[in-house]
């Protein structure tokens, strides 16, 4: 995208919705990788167009429905999308599935086990409001892979990409600016075989985790990446300068 809208709980229309099952618990990428063929598409009004390979495409109201129950850490319940959106998503996964959305971002706080501060909310993404990554950080990590081709970037499902540093530079960083929005960074980004799923084929391989395990495994898990909290609402655009505050104990 060649620009965003930043909210105190993300991008704008990023991660209002979820797709989850009969108990409400979230249905992972990790056990459900067709999710990942999914193209959703904001439409005028609040909804959403949905298409998939071998699936109509459905388009899907504004969700007006009955709250029902989900399992997202600080959040119990959500609104219930169309009838038309459950059968969708039960006919593509091959599982029962229901499309929830998030009314209102500021009711799910960012959990302090993974560094929120009081008033710090988010909508149904892990954690964190926004996700960045290193273009410098993937080439190192494609070196180290040493395949054939590189990784797609998507694998590990970024909402920023910057460039310019040097590879990792941004484990140290505590603060960082993109054009006219500042962001804390809260923690870094522990993986997981989701980002083993390539965007394209949806087969799973073992790589980028075989390879980050070998150099960037620390406290049982593997990192690539930062998360953030915005500071500040405003608008992200492709180019922007970037300014960083790094930890003064590194």
């Amino acid at each position: 995208m060649p620009e965003a809208t930043v909210e105190p709980w993300g991008l704008a229309g990023d991660r209002r919705w979820a797709v989850v099952d009969e108990a409400g618990d979230n249905l992972w990428l990790g056990e459900h990788p067709r999710m990942a063929s999914v193209r959703a598409q904001n439409v005028d009004g609040g909804g959403l167009l949905l298409s998939a390979p071998g699936m109509p495409d459905l388009k899907v109201p504004p969700a007006a429905g009955e709250p029902v129950p989900v399992g997202f850490t600080g959040l119990d319940q959500a609104i219930a999308a169309s009838d038309d959106a459950h059968t969708w998503f039960t006919r593509l996964l091959g599982c029962p599935a229901r499309l929830v959305w998030l009314d209102d971002p500021r009711r799910r706080t960012i959990d302090p086990a993974h560094g929120g501060l009081p008033g710090e909310v988010v909508s149904f993404a892990w954690d964190a409001p926004l996700l960045l990554t290193s273009a410098a950080s993937l080439r190192l990590l494609d070196e180290q892979i040493g395949g054939d081709t590189p990784l797609d970037m998507a694998r590990f499902r970024p909402n920023v990409v910057i460039d310019g540093a040097e590879p990792y530079a941004e484990d140290s960083w505590t603060e960082i600016r993109i054009g006219e929005v500042g962001f804390r960074v809260s923690e870094l980004c522990d993986r997981c075989a989701v980002t083993t799923i390539d965007p394209v084929t949806l087969v799973k391989d073992k790589e980028p985790i075989r390879t980050l395990a070998k150099h960037r495994r620390w406290d049982g898990k593997t990192w690539f990446g930062i998360r953030l909290v915005p500071q500040n609402a405003g608008r992200l655009r492709l180019g922007a300068p970037v300014f960083v505050k790094p930890d003064s104990r590194s």
